[in-house]
């Protein structure tokens, strides 16, 4: 185990750390305690195949780290569709009213779904160095080494949290105790998407597009705060997709849908109704991304945080995650910037 690094998390930045341990043959260990990969990107298929996003989405020609690994990893991208006439709410009990919005920088969605990424940085990395359904509870550090308790005692040179902050601050118990000036950092950093709901519809027809809509709507009322077409590359596909106010998750699902669908109708017409599927994703009933706040966390906040940037106990640990990246924390090309900082980091230790 002398060089055996421990990464916990499976999720975009853990895989990517592992894919470059294994790219320089440092033997590694990821382990997930979710029973999938992707953490916070979970591509889903509707009955009828059409790909949904339930987590990440959308990036931008600013995201160049991202953008290099995607061509790194041979995965294409298309440009989200946005032509036609976009919708605007105010307030709950405002009109709708169509608006055009200018040009806007442009953002892309992958071709097959976002865990297309996930895919084939696990088929690099290998299904033999990752662990699933396997929760850390507690880490000790020693001098010459550490030990992770999960489902087994994984014995380690170093390891690397990749995962939220707040997430293993809340959950892991890690001895002996987190520096008090990182645990703190760690329990007030906002964790990206936690309290999110994500909704799809998928279509036999791309109705919207066919009256020149965007199936672009902005919602003060809600319960959709904004919504997009989700059609697919191939656009044989049809969806809808987004965002919901976090207040309804409180209803019970059939009631929310309901909602959800009388909002579309008022919206987009009496077609929107005529959904083959509906899928919804609740992040906060889901114990791997969300974890309690202490208090009020403002989105963002503490992402980035130079803390995250150093390595504690002697060079054993290392804080990989969207939140921790010094570049657009808390986006898919916050994770990606993360996780290479990451290695760097790890080349450079004396524990190596």
């Amino acid at each position: 185990y002398f060089n055996m690094i421990v990464i916990v998390g499976a999720g975009l930045s853990g895989l990517l750390v592992g894919y470059r341990l294994k790219q320089l043959n440092v033997p590694f260990q990821i382990i997930e305690a979710r029973e999938r990969i992707g953490g916070r990107i979970h591509t889903v298929l509707s009955a009828n195949a059409t790909p949904v996003e339930m987590g990440a989405t959308w990036f931008g020609n600013q995201h160049l780290h991202l953008k290099k690994l995607l061509s790194e990893l041979g995965i294409s991208h298309f440009e989200q569709f946005m032509s036609g006439i976009t919708f605007y709410q105010p307030s709950s009990n405002a009109p709708v009213s169509a608006i055009s919005i200018p040009d806007q920088q442009p953002s892309y969605r992958l071709q097959g779904g976002t865990s297309q990424l996930i895919q084939k940085l696990a088929e690099r990395v290998g299904e033999e160095n990752i662990i699933l359904n396997a929760t850390v509870s507690q880490i000790e550090f020693y001098d010459d080494q550490a030990l992770v308790h999960a489902d087994s005692v994984y014995k380690a040179s170093r390891v690397v949290l990749a995962l939220p902050p707040k997430l293993w601050a809340s959950n892991i118990k890690i001895s002996p105790s987190t520096p008090g000036d990182l645990l703190k950092t760690a329990l007030s950093t906002h964790t990206w998407m936690e309290e999110s709901i994500k909704v799809a519809l998928v279509y036999e027809t791309p109705f919207w597009r066919n009256n020149n809509h965007s199936g672009v709507l902005f919602s003060n009322g809600g319960p959709i705060t904004e919504f997009y077409d989700h059609s697919n590359f191939d656009e044989n596909k049809y969806a809808l997709c987004g965002f919901v106010h976090p207040n309804f998750a409180k209803l019970a699902f059939e009631e929310r849908k309901a909602k959800i669908a009388d909002q579309l109708a008022n919206v987009f017409g009496r077609e929107a109704r005529d959904f083959q599927d509906y899928m919804e994703s609740i992040w906060e009933e889901q114990d791997h991304t969300y974890s309690r706040s202490l208090g009020q966390l403002i989105p963002h906040q503490n992402n980035g945080n130079p803390i995250y940037r150093k390595s504690y106990f002697k060079d054993r640990l290392f804080i990989s995650s969207s939140e921790t990246a010094e570049l657009y924390p808390g986006y898919m090309e916050g994770a990606v910037v993360s996780a290479s900082f990451t290695v760097d980091s790890l080349k450079l230790s004396k524990a190596y």
